[in-house]
């Protein structure tokens, strides 16, 4: 009997032991929408850094960085409630009652549980620290540092077992310096103290500081999801009617094309004439001379640029002129108040929501260099990404562009050799021009009393031109018995993939450089076919 209760009262010591490990997180307020802030001090960088979440100070200013997928506040209303925000946070996390003292050296491969941990002094991070919630995605992991917090080149920190960097909470009491390569996770909250990032490092998390300067060269910063966090889905898309139907339009202006290009979707003009396509190689009807569908399409491209002109955005990216250079942007409305100049690549991160709509407006020219790229990532759809453009639009040779190009008063004038538009090619008024280019209409067409085009897109396939991995997205999930051929400029087939998941990754380094032409078949049919170019 006493060795049952003996037995009874370690367990409850136990689990009260175990409950008061789990620290509550703090009330970040508006605080959780800033990646980088500091009430009192200048937040700046050097190189080229991205960050996710709004970016500024209450008292200094915000200098040396390029675009931003953010609002960039200094000393303005914004400013001062994350400062008052951000002090009842650090109030509440300076409050909480530690469970855990470790050492000053942290990492080096130790494992820790939900709590809240007390360091007396300065402390380091080396090699790998993990967070490990237990099967819990509401853990909260707390660690109040008394003294000033290090990281040595390449540490890391790691969640696993449904750990979340919204949950994790760094309290300092000194300055933060992160030494290269360091991988950062949760909200970083420096007291009187400044707080250093450095090249290559990442933190998915927050920069905050109570009174300190905030600085990153070469820097990856993003606020996290979930805790609460809303869902993005971006504004509503236009309601896109007849154009949906066309891969390549002008509502004014010769449209025309001068080499080997492959078109899914209609081909037309409803001012002008259509030249220099070959209808073997168009999967939709090539218009030659205005008619009833270009009218229709005409006065509907009309809407969906108005649509898209007054839509309100949610962020200015405020350097147009350096577009591209592997930013990373989320579900907004974005706007570039001039000429752009896109250089590189651009992701599209749509969060894994499948219905996310990304709507970029360009007030004045649209430029990319050669093998500019769009990237979608995280579940982004082309049929949910538009661009609405106040000029002319230059798409460079072997470039990657996605989305819907709604170009007002300019001409699509150079839509280069081997570029691949996984999307449409639109324009109010100007002439457009194609040169041995692949342009692919990203949804099924089916408006009533136009045209339809059955299976004329079951699966979108991407990068084009592509490099070391080829994806194919299934646009209807609902059908995955496809199967895939690749075949050389000789006929000689080099490639073969049964298509059964929404999203299917091939790596393809083994392909050389060249033309390569596919064809998608459901029960021996062939159902979608087209040209792939390898640049290896």
């Amino acid at each position: 009997m006493k060795i049952k209760l003996l037995n009874n009262l370690t367990a409850g010591i136990l689990l009260l032991s175990s409950a008061a490990t789990f620290g509550q997180a703090p009330n970040l307020g508006t605080a959780a929408d800033f990646a980088l802030f500091s009430t009192v001090g200048a937040v700046t960088n050097t190189g080229i850094s991205h960050v996710t979440g709004n970016t500024g100070t209450n008292s200094g200013s915000s200098t040396g960085f390029g675009n931003v997928n953010g609002v960039m506040h200094d000393n303005d209303g914004a400013s001062a409630q994350c400062a008052s925000d951000l002090l009842l946070a650090y109030n509440q996390l300076n409050a909480t009652v530690p469970a855990f003292f470790p050492a000053p050296l942290l990492g080096n491969g130790t494992v820790l549980f939900a709590g809240v941990y007390s360091i007396s002094g300065a402390t380091t991070l080396n090699l790998d620290l993990t967070l490990n919630a237990q099967g819990n995605p509401n853990a909260v992991f707390i660690f109040q540092i008394q003294g000033p917090f290090s990281t040595n080149a390449d540490a890391k920190v790691k969640l696993i077992n449904g750990a979340q960097a919204c949950n994790v909470f760094w309290k300092v009491e000194g300055l933060v310096s992160m030494a290269a390569g360091t991988m950062m996770k949760g909200t970083v909250i420096a007291n009187n103290a400044a707080i250093n990032m450095n090249t290559n490092d990442t933190l998915e998390g927050r920069a905050l500081s109570t009174s300190g300067a905030v600085t990153l060269d070469g820097t990856l910063v993003y606020t996290p999801s979930g805790c609460g966090s809303p869902i993005l889905t971006g504004p509503n898309a236009p309601v896109l009617a007849s154009t949906e139907c066309y891969a390549i339009f002008s509502s004014n202006g010769a449209v025309s094309n001068s080499g080997i290009t492959t078109v899914m979707g209609d081909v037309g003009t409803n001012t002008g004439l259509t030249t220099g396509f070959d209808t073997l190689l168009v999967t939709g009807t090539v218009h030659p001379i205005p008619d009833a569908s270009t009218a229709a399409c005409a006065a509907d491209l009309a809407n969906v640029y108005t649509y898209l002109n007054t839509l309100p955005y949610d962020i200015e990216l405020l350097y147009p002129a350096q577009f591209g250079n592997n930013l990373v942007l989320t579900p907004h409305t974005y706007l570039l108040n001039a000429a752009t100049v896109f250089t590189d690549s651009l992701y599209l991160d749509a969060q894994n929501n499948a219905n996310a709509v990304f709507v970029i407006k360009i007030n004045g020219a649209l430029s990319t260099s050669t093998y500019s790229k769009v990237l979608l990532i995280n579940g982004t759809q082309a049929k949910n990404v538009y661009w609405k453009v106040e000029g002319a639009v230059s798409i460079n040779d072997y470039s990657v562009f996605c989305g819907t190009i709604v170009c007002n008063n300019g001409a699509l004038g150079a839509v280069g050799t081997g570029v691949a538009l996984n999307g449409r090619a639109l324009t109010t008024t100007g002439a457009l021009s194609t040169t041995a280019a692949s342009t692919t209409m990203p949804p099924v067409c089916t408006p009533t009393g136009i045209t339809s085009y059955e299976n004329a897109n079951a699966v979108s396939i991407y990068p084009n031109p592509f490099t070391n991995t080829l994806s194919i997205l299934l646009n209807d999930a609902s059908v995955n018995n496809y199967e895939l051929h690749i075949y050389n400029v000789l006929g000689a087939e080099v490639m073969k993939k049964s298509i059964t998941e929404q999203l299917t990754t091939l790596a393809t380094g083994m392909l050389p450089s060249g033309i390569y032409f596919y064809q998608l078949n459901n029960s021996r049919k062939t159902i979608q076919s087209g040209r792939l170019i390898s640049q290896q």
